[in-house]
């Protein structure tokens, strides 16, 4: 896609600079003195400004105000430049929200940058393996990392030769990005964790420590290898936006752009008020009164009543559905690092949810019995025998962990949890759109060409020599996944990766491939649980790693960081990340084992995701062909799009056109576990924030609420660290919270507990 081309004619007037530098940093700033005197010349009757700044011209709508983010230009002339009308594009969020800036002649290389890229990727990857095991996954957040990589650089040393080696003046906005990208590489999660966690906890296997870490290294580099090579349509272009690293990207701005501007000292200043004080307040509703976590009227005023616990509880895991609950813990409300979040979500995505319709279809099932819905728990990831007890799935595998038939015909076949059966046929209903090509002309993209690029060949290097351990560790770690079956996965991955990761950058949604390439597993290699699982994770986490190398890529070329920094970061993040989260699974597990079997788990642990991603291995991978080759189990999914097409034909007006149909069905997987008190507070927020703000108070949306989404986030993920060592359990010791009328015993909302 190309930028109309008055805007085009607005851009700074950038020409392709040499590719060729000098690797002494002395002869680089020389070669960059010469580049900015005849590659980059701006254009002198025409600049955005910085995003502090009041008002500037490019801001302005034709009433002479500033017009919110994505609405129209109107016609008119702006400093000798025509603008003619412009939808809502993602140019605007481009050139408004985020700084041009650049200076090339900043040190990267430095000592300070490996010392805090390696501390804070050790400290971040313990973390976020902490975190996977809590009742509601909780992700450590790009912000988090930010504020701890700026808080570890000490700001004065001694002036001596020593002092100027190990801290060679301000840090820099190039070396904070830096040392973001390579310890987020090493926070993100790796499905390899859940086979071998699901090994131990099921199937009483442990693997080789080497086996399992070289098993990890190949599946996190083999995405990074497929993001890499489609970069020129997956990161360059202006369309793809990724409005949830604005936060980031703006947070960038603050520390390092203009910090003497009396503007931006405004704006250093709301973010650290916002970021101290909540990390005070998180106290409150994550350890002195959970109460907060989800406050229901309905449940105080019926604390004995089953059917309120499934529809208005949901301070606790697997508790219920949590409508109209009121949370005040922005550890669930913000976006813990996800994709979703709600002062940066699109509307139109959040619109899509449609909880009510989630929750109808949850209630209904239960209330009419369905699929003998009220045997078994109203919310749970487990598998259960008829009757309800839990299913022993050890009693159907032979020794190699094969099903066999025999001892399945004795057992019988295993049961979810109605609302899990919804969850997985609206996931298997998911949206598809074809990634948008054309011709690069972005801004920043122009302001990258004084670096050099990445060559193609490093990305393909690393693709095959991934390929070549994820082969050599399948068949030496009983994988049991035939080699032409990896090979369909990884074409799998291939083909979803510019799907997915085109709608993460516009939507700010993530479409899940995981049940897909659990089905496709299940027909390429049936009988086999395990080798579901292997080839799950090359199928659906390859495409995962390969959206989080788009993203970061994104971030680097936002800030303006040298590729060859970003791909050196990434790659080393995910190698210190492999074998850190490997260490502390194992611990975890060894002291958690029964917690972790258990169907909701505690307040600190909860092992929801590991028997989630078990149970599908075991039904897609071993039963397959028993439990879904029956055409009364699943409703005519491709009907969920008509009504919504009809109301759009009798309301052309009404906007019905913008509801993402297979969003719907997706979402409904997302309340099937866990604590869902937060969804309709999240979604108030983000009309607030999406709407309100935005459209009557575009100038503060500018210059804050991303800002604010930073400080919330990152505060919160402090307070969550801070807590889990001192008081919840990670350092070795619980230190309970007595029981008071905000702390009762039972759920944490006073609703009936069920489990």
């Amino acid at each position: 896609m190309s930028l109309p081309a008055d805007v085009a004619k607005a851009l700074p007037n950038v020409e392709k600079a040499s590719p060729t530098r000098s690797n002494s940093y002395d002869d680089e700033k020389a070669s960059m003195k010469d580049n900015d005197e005849k590659a980059i010349p701006v254009s002198k009757t025409w600049f955005p400004g910085d995003v502090f700044e009041e008002v500037r011209e490019i801001d302005l709508g034709a009433d002479g105000k500033e017009r919110p983010i994505g609405d129209e230009f109107t016609e008119r002339d702006m400093a000798s430049v025509r603008l003619t009308s412009i939808p809502e594009t993602a140019e605007d969020w481009s050139i408004r929200l985020i700084s041009l800036e650049d200076d090339p002649t900043l040190p990267v290389w430095t000592f300070r940058l490996w010392f805090c890229s390696l501390g804070l990727s050790c400290f971040g990857a313990v973390l976020s393996q902490i975190f996977a095991f809590r009742p509601q996954t909780v992700y450590v957040s790009q912000l988090f990392l930010q504020t701890a990589g700026r808080t570890a650089v000490v700001s004065r040393t001694p002036d001596n030769a020593f002092w100027r080696f190990m801290n060679p003046g301000p840090f820099n906005i190039k070396e904070h990005v830096g040392t973001l990208i390579m310890s987020a590489a090493a926070t993100h999660g790796a499905l390899a964790i859940s086979i071998f966690t699901a090994d131990d906890l099921f199937y009483g296997f442990q693997p080789n420590p080497a086996i399992a870490i070289f098993t990890l290294l190949g599946s996190q580099l083999l995405g990074y290898g497929l993001g890499g090579m489609m970069r020129s349509f997956l990161v360059y272009p202006t369309y793809i936006v990724f409005p949830n690293v604005m936060p980031a990207v703006q947070m960038f701005d603050v520390l390092h752009r203009s910090t003497d501007n009396f503007l931006q000292k405004k704006r250093i200043k709301f973010f650290w008020v916002l970021f101290v004080g909540i990390f005070f307040w998180e106290w409150i509703p994550e350890y002195i009164a959970p109460l907060m976590t989800g406050f229901s009227i309905f449940c105080l005023a019926r604390r004995d009543s089953a059917w309120v616990t499934r529809i208005f509880g949901g301070a606790a895991g697997n508790e219920g559905l949590g409508l109209f609950s009121l949370c005040f813990d922005w550890n669930y409300i913000g976006s813990g690092g996800s994709a979703y979040g709600a002062l940066f979500q699109p509307l139109h995505t959040q619109l899509s949810c449609h909880l009510v319709i989630i929750i109808l279809s949850f209630a209904g099932v239960y209330a009419n019995n369905v699929w003998n819905a009220q045997t078994f728990p109203f919310l749970s990831q487990l598998l259960f025998y008829p009757n309800g007890t839990e299913y022993d799935q050890t009693l159907i595998l032979n020794d190699d962990y094969t099903v066999n038939a025999t001892k399945l015909a004795e057992q019988g076949l295993p049961w979810f949890a109605s609302t899990q059966v919804v969850a997985k046929i609206g996931s298997m209903w998911d949206s598809i759109k074809t990634a948008r090509t054309g011709g690069v002309q972005d801004a920043h993209y122009e302001k990258m060409k004084v670096y050099k690029e990445v060559p193609m060949w490093w990305y393909i290097l690393m693709f095959v020599a991934s390929i070549a351990m994820a082969l050599a560790t399948n068949y030496t770690g009983e994988a049991q996944l035939p080699w032409w079956a990896f090979f369909i996965a990884v074409g799998f991955s291939a083909i979803f990766l510019p799907i997915i990761s085109t709608l993460y950058a516009i939507l700010c949604y993530v479409p899940g491939t995981e049940d897909i390439a659990q089905m496709l597993g299940a027909a390429l290699v049936p009988g086999k649980p395990h080798a579901n699982m292997y080839f799950t994770m090359y199928a659906y986490n390859s495409t995962e790693q390969g959206r989080s190398m788009t993203r970061d890529l994104k971030i680097g070329q936002y800030t303006k960081l040298p590729p060859r920094v970003t791909f050196t970061m990434q790659c080393l993040g995910a190698v210190v990340g492999a074998v850190l989260n490997y260490v502390i699974m194992k611990i975890v597990v060894s002291a958690n084992r029964d917690i972790l079997l258990s169907v909701q788990g505690t307040n600190v642990w909860s092992g929801a995701s590991v028997q989630s991603f078990n149970s599908n291995a075991v039904t897609w991978g071993g039963l397959a062909r028993e439990l879904y080759n029956n055409p009364d189990v699943h409703p005519h999914r491709a009907a969920v799009p008509i009504p919504f097409w009809l109301l759009h034909r009798k309301y052309p007006n009404g906007h019905f056109d913008k509801v993402i149909t297979p969003m719907i069905c997706t979402q409904i997987g997302y309340m099937s576990g866990g604590i869902n008190s937060s969804i309709f507070g999240t979604f108030i927020l983000c009309c607030i924030s999406q709407f309100w703000i935005r459209k009557y108070h575009p100038g503060w949306f500018r210059k804050y609420n991303f800002l604010m989404s930073a400080a919330l986030d990152g505060g919160t993920e402090v307070m969550v660290f801070v807590y889990s060592f001192a008081v919840g359990g990670a350092g070795g010791r619980v230190v309970n919270m007595p029981t008071w009328a905000l702390n009762p015993t039972g759920n944490p909302d006073y609703c009936k507990r069920l489990t």
